[in-house]
């Protein structure tokens, strides 16, 4: 496979899990980061980065939009539960391994 059909593929997976995160906005980034160590803010970061190293100044907020499909505060404000003690706990397991 040529570099630029892998990375058009590449891409596709990456619109295609950003759709599938939107479509399922009742998954909590904490239950992400929990089952998979990564969540929809990590995934807005790896964005402003992956951005930088090709040149491109895109900033953490602007990234979040990409990802959320939608500025971060609506986002949390329609979509994002408080965190309850079980999720809190499993969270700080998860970070001691």
């Amino acid at each position: 496979m040529d570099k630029k059909t892998q990375t058009e593929i590449e891409a596709a997976v990456f619109r295609r899990l950003v759709a599938h995160l939107d479509e399922n906005k009742d998954v909590q980034n904490i239950d992400l980061m929990i089952l998979a160590d990564f969540c929809r803010n990590c995934l807005a970061k790896w964005y402003s980065a992956a951005a930088s190293e090709q040149g491109e100044d895109v900033d953490y907020e602007a990234a979040r939009e990409v990802v959320y499909k939608m500025p971060y505060s609506q986002w949390k404000e329609n979509h994002q539960l408080p965190a309850t003690n079980e999720q809190l706990e499993k969270l700080a397991a998860r970070q001691k391994k």
